[in-house]
């Protein structure tokens, strides 16, 4: 087998203490070098790893029922010896029924109405107002408080997971603020226009998306309640039913709602906030003109051989998490989609990215990967996925190719990834590709030759389609993945693709909006859909009950093609 080690972390260790005269424990520095040092080798993490599955395991069979444990280890001063002290049942997760299906009531009464916006989810939350220019401002924010801002990109995610709730005067339920929401589980209105000028910064307030899709902000922290209800046991369905998936650090928790396995898995999250500088700025460190950048960066890559080992070490660290907490269900990677006013915040990126009037269709996906200025950058995912998969053997961890503009472009990117040792069909590699653009679904059968499935991008392709940007807030209201047009394109897609023999999942919002835009995949035959993890159950069961009623007798998607 694999003695795979997920990840490592190197901890701050400040102080630690220390027996000294008359067996009295003293608190004292830890000296700088072994702050450097991780306190365990990789042979001693394996060598507790192997006795945590032993005691698992005999304490599984004595009970005859799997039981998660609670084990503590100590390591001997002098010696260096590792010892078992105690080992317990672990009585509070491995207790937790994995289906719930949350609910927020609340009546605001006659309280002072602030703002609307776009709701996003159905949570509740109140606190303390935080209104903020610039995700600088951090050290304003308190874990609870709630983020009201212009807008957010990935910036502001560091602030977003300390937050209850997020308010901003930009945006549709496909921007920035709406997807990480989501993703996290905390309220989000979006859209309110004003926001920023009509909350008062340290403010108490109530934000309520409970009450339709319109969200409201209210003055004071007003009462709510939260039901939850258990789903004993979610009935099968035909369609597989998966997990989008951002956050690592959420992968072993979110591993136990039921579903088959993570639709969608971003890199963006691990790139931003735990790699943190730009790729090129890595393999060229040259670029970097600000010493205060390269000072920082240096503290970013210290105990590591090199910039680029540093990149490769924390993005395998990243995918390995999320493909070891599902396994062996699959984990689709999507390769790394920032723009290049995402990629120029990192450290080291203005140097590195050029300045575009419109990101979002320019440098991305695909055509970053085969671009001269960008290759080796992509190689150094390539190599982390390779370590993944060929190393660690996580096998269920299949790469996604998003933003592919023609089959000539595929072939680059996948020729680029067999040059780094990812070759289609080689132990078992499937590769993936996002339909995004109306292009892609009137050549999906060349497509279908290259790649092994297909998930379809609903918010780019209903931008791409009606020609909006979806992150405007003043044509929000025109982004409709219910448009005849949108809906031609995505059946299209399923008829062209099943025809090739190719399976298609949808990995956008509107299946959880939206009953009457879910049915409609359904009836198209769509192969799975990925849901955020807090519309996850409720997603399963609406899947359950469309699937058992009868197809409507000869039902075409509205619009027109070509």
């Amino acid at each position: 087998g694999f003695e795979a080690i997920i990840s490592r972390r190197l901890g701050s260790k400040q102080q630690r203490l220390v027996i000294g005269a008359n067996d009295a424990l003293t608190l004292e520095p830890v000296p700088p070098e072994l702050q450097r040092r991780f306190v365990l080798s990789d042979a001693e993490v394996l060598q507790l790893a192997r006795w945590a599955v032993l005691i698992e395991e005999h304490t599984g069979a004595r009970r005859g029922v799997p039981t998660p444990m609670d084990i503590e280890w100590a390591r001997d001063g002098d010696s260096g010896a590792l010892f078992i002290l105690q080992a317990r049942p672990e009585t509070v997760e491995s207790r937790r029924p994995a289906g719930l299906l949350r609910r927020w009531l609340f009546d605001p009464g006659e309280a002072p109405l602030l703002a609307t916006g776009r709701a996003i989810g159905s949570a509740v939350s109140s606190g303390v107002a935080r209104v903020l220019e610039d995700p600088s401002q951090i050290h304003c924010f308190a874990t609870g408080d709630l983020l009201v801002s212009r807008r957010t990109d990935p910036d502001w995610e560091p602030i977003l997971r300390r937050a209850s709730g997020v308010i901003t005067d930009q945006g549709g339920r496909t921007c920035h603020a709406a997807i990480i929401a989501r993703e996290m589980g905390i309220t989000a209105i979006v859209g309110t226009g004003d926001g920023t000028r009509r909350i008062a910064d340290g403010q108490l307030i109530t934000a309520s998306c409970a009450q339709g899709e319109q969200g409201r902000v209210y003055a004071g922290r007003l009462d709510y309640r939260v039901e939850d209800q258990e789903v004993a046991a979610l009935p099968s369905t035909r369609t597989r039913v998966q997990l989008n998936l951002g956050n690592p650090d959420d992968a072993f928790q979110r591993a136990r709602l039921p579903c088959d396995g993570v639709g969608l898995a971003r890199l963006e999250f691990i790139i931003a906030n735990q790699i943190g500088v730009h790729p090129l700025a890595l393999l060229q460190p040259q670029l970097v003109g600000d010493e205060a950048e390269r000072q920082a960066i240096a503290t970013r890559i210290a105990g590591h051989a090199s910039g680029s080992e540093y990149y490769i070490n924390v993005l395998s660290q990243g995918m390995a998490r999320m493909a070891a907490a599902f396994y062996p269900r699959p984990v689709t990677l999507r390769f790394s989609d920032f723009k290049s006013n995402e990629y120029a915040r990192l450290l080291g990126g203005r140097q590195a990215e050029p300045l575009e009037e419109n990101p979002m269709l320019g440098w991305r996906g695909a055509s970053r990967y085969v671009s001269a200025a960008f290759a080796e950058a992509f190689a150094l995912e390539c190599r982390a996925l390779r370590r993944v998969r060929d190393d660690l053997g996580l096998i269920n961890a299949i790469p996604m190719v998003p933003f592919c503009r023609t089959p000539a472009e595929a072939d680059r990117v996948l020729a680029a990834m067999a040059a780094e040792g990812l070759v289609r069909g080689e132990n078992g590699l499937q590769v993936s590709m996002m339909v995004e653009l109306p292009a892609n679904v009137l050549e999906l059968e060349a497509y279908a030759q290259r790649f092994d499935g297909f998930s379809i991008g609903s918010n780019d392709l209903t931008q791409l389609t009606l020609g909006l940007d979806r992150d405007s807030a003043l044509v929000a209201e025109l982004f409709d993945e219910n448009h005849g047009a949108v809906r031609w394109l995505i059946a299209e897609t399923i008829r062209r693709a099943h025809r090739c023999g190719r399976p298609v999942g949808l990995c956008g919002q509107a299946p959880s909006d939206d009953p009457d835009f879910l049915s409609f995949l359904l009836e198209q035959g769509i192969d799975a859909i990925s849901f955020n993890a807090d519309a996850l159950i409720r997603g399963w069961l609406q899947v359950a009950a469309a699937e058992r009623q009868p197809a409507p007798q000869g039902t075409t998607p509205s619009g027109h093609g070509p």
